[in-house]
Parts: C-alpha cells; structure tokens; sequence
C-alpha cells in the first residue's frame, strides 16, 4: 500500500496573528498564528504483524544543523537511513505510529539549543513492534511503546520505519491499548497525567474547587482537561484558541476562558482567590499570573514554556498564602514510575473518546509543514504521524 500524505488545508487568505514578543499565551513567544489548521479526517489503520527481515534502505525525517552561525546550512526532509544509521540498542523496533509534539518542532529550528546531535532522526515518542532483542523480556512481536530521555533529541527517535533502542526505554505496550492510541496520548498524555498525579499528591481532591488548565488546546492541555474531569475535578479550560469552547466542554471542561481573561486590572503582588489548582503548560507571564491568584495551600503544576521561559513573580504567593510551584518532567521518570502512569493511563482512556483528541494524521514526506504548524501553535490537540500501514 502505497502512503498517503495527510496535508493541512491553510486558509492563506487569513492574516496571521502576531503574538509579538510578549510570550504570555498559548501561541509561543514570537510566532504567527492564524486559526487551528483543519487536518483532514483521521483513517484508522492496522498494523501488520512482525517480520524479521529489515530492509537495507528504509525512510525517515532527518535533520542536519548547518555549520553556520546560528544554524545557516541546516537541513530538514525525508532521506533513507540503513540499519548500520542507528545508534546501539538492545532491542530493534518496526514503528508504526509517533506524534508531533513541540519539543520535535524545536529541533527541527536551525540554530536551536535542543538537539543534541547531528543529523539526528526527531521524534520523542514512538510506539511499535520488536523486531529482533536481546532482552528476553521484549521478544520480537512484543508491542511496545518509547518515549522520553534522549529519544529524538540526542539519539534516533520516532520519524523513522525502524528504531534502535536501550531495553529500559521500550515498555511493553498496557493491556487495552493500541500502538495507535498509545500515541494519542504519547508524551503529551503522560505529562498530563504526571501533573495530575502530582496536583493530587500535594492534596487536591474532587470538590475543593476549579481547576485551571492554560493552554488547554494543545496536547498536554486537553488531556489535562480530560483526564482530571474523568477524575471528577471541576476544570476551567484557558485557551488563546475562543472558539475551541464545544471541544473543550465535550472533554471535560466546566468553563472555557480565554488567556486574557487571566490579567488582572490592579498591579497587586496577590490577585482573588481564585484556583483550587492548576496545570500550567504555558510558563512565563501566564504562570505568574497563576501564582499570584491560587487559593490558600493550592499548587500549580508546571510543564511548559511556549509563553516564555523567563518567570517574573514574589515571594508573596509562598509565604502569605502556603501555595506551591510543582515542577513536572515527563524526560527522566524512572522506569517504575513510568510503567505505573501509563498502566493508570490505560485504564483512565478506556471511557475517552481518543479521536476527538486527534487533529489528523501525517506521513514523513508532510512532516515540513505538520512542524510549522505546532510551532505556530495552529494544532488543536494532537497529531499522529503513521509510519506503516
């Protein structure tokens, strides 16, 4: 079967919006947004089952960083790799499914200072089926899923028909799960679940208030919304995305705000009173904003930074009203911890509708523009890239 190339279908008539340079939203600092691009209906595939004889010449998405200042030279686009291309491992993997997440549209940036490798194959999650192993408990047919540590970054990911991966990065796949669905949820999913947990951890319970989720249109913000409405929270969704309010509500959200709604008039150290909790996946002005109006004890889990990395705040929040600032990193969870989220996580999306988590599916050759558009922050929810099928 021959692929298809799942294109975006951009209104060019749009003028694009500028967020400008004040990277206090969910359009990260100095891009140009215009609405959510309309990703063609997604198509449901099955993967074909294991095969031992790996190709000597197979596709994948690479990227090279140029040797110019500040990344002239560089280069992006499918090319054939071979075997004897990916790094050492203990276990070969056939993929057949990833996603695009923002840390992927960042090393595909010239000049930027998130890869750690060059040419190197993006790609931060990945799910698919052992092909040859040396751990016998990944045996070859064993579904699996990856993400997280040097995966995409400084070692071959998920943009590529076959992978080469430590044992200790491959789980074996939750019962329940598909190697599709896995990547529905893929790092995006895992972090959200991990702010969650954390939240829940610090003392939040159903019934002590509303809960905030920013940027609630991305990935880890519309399963954020998902699954702590599934556990019974009440959630305010803030978006820069209005017109995502039915989609968000469908989800889970109680009230759908936009990010302005989050300024306050008065230029006062501490803001009202106003959140039970919180899962920031924006940072910058938008997770100062947070801190200054938790209610007394609460605590905002962390995660992101496509409002800025730089946090302009007081010590007022910490010493006046008890509230805490929860980091959340989905790179380094230990390996117990990992297998427990995502055996929670399965059990968690059983109910969920996963599809109408998805904006669309790509292949590698729509992998220039699919990246465009999640830097540009015009993806709602999440995007899959296919790699068989």
């Amino acid at each position: 079967m021959s692929p298809t190339t799942w294109s975006p279908a951009i209104d060019t008539r749009a003028p694009p919006i500028s967020a400008g340079e004040r990277g206090d939203g969910q359009v990260p600092k100095g891009a140009r947004s215009r609405d959510v691009v309309p990703y063609r209906a997604v198509t449901t595939t099955t993967d074909p089952g294991p095969h031992d004889a790996v190709p000597d010449a197979f596709p994948a998405y690479v990227v090279t960083a140029g040797d110019g200042r500040g990344g002239e030279g560089a280069t992006r686009g499918v090319a054939a790799l071979g075997p004897g291309d990916l790094p050492a491992g203990e276990v070969l993997v056939r993929v057949t499914w990833s996603s695009v997440n923002y840390k992927d549209a960042l090393v595909t940036r010239p000049g930027n200072r998130v890869a750690r490798s060059s040419p190197l194959v993006p790609g931060v999650d990945l799910a698919g089926v052992v092909v040859t192993s040396d751990d016998p408990a990944l045996a070859p047919g064993t579904e699996i899923l990856a993400h997280g540590h040097d995966l995409g970054v400084a070692r071959h990911g998920g943009f590529a028909a076959y992978a080469r991966l430590p044992a200790g990065l491959a789980l074996p796949l939750p019962t329940g799960l598909s190697t599709r669905q896995a990547m529905i949820i893929g790092t995006a999913g895992f972090t959200a679940a991990l702010s969650a947990d954390r939240l829940e951890d610090h003392g939040l319970s159903p019934g002590d208030g509303p809960v905030l989720v920013t940027g609630a249109s991305g990935g880890v913000g519309s399963f954020a919304v998902a699954l702590l409405a599934r556990r019974g929270h009440q959630v305010v969704a803030s978006t820069g995305k209005t017109d995502e309010r039915r989609w968000l509500t469908d989800l889970g959200a109680t009230d759908v705000i936009g990010r302005d709604d989050l300024e306050e008039d008065a230029p006062r150290v501490l803001g009202p009173e106003h959140w039970a909790g919180a899962v920031d996946c924006v940072g910058g002005v938008t997770l100062a904003r947070i801190l200054r109006t938790l209610r007394y004890g609460a605590a905002v889990a962390a995660s992101g930074l496509t409002g800025g990395s730089t946090l302009e705040t007081t010590v007022f929040p910490f010493i006046t009203r008890d509230v805490a600032l929860l980091g959340v990193d989905s790179v380094a969870t230990a390996p117990d911890r990992r297998r427990a989220v995502w055996e929670r996580l399965a059990r968690e999306v059983s109910g969920l509708d996963l599809d109408a988590m998805v904006a669309g599916e790509v292949t590698l050759d729509a992998l220039d523009g699919a990246v465009d558009d999640v830097l540009a922050a015009r993806v709602r929810g999440r995007l899959l890239v296919r790699l068989t099928g």
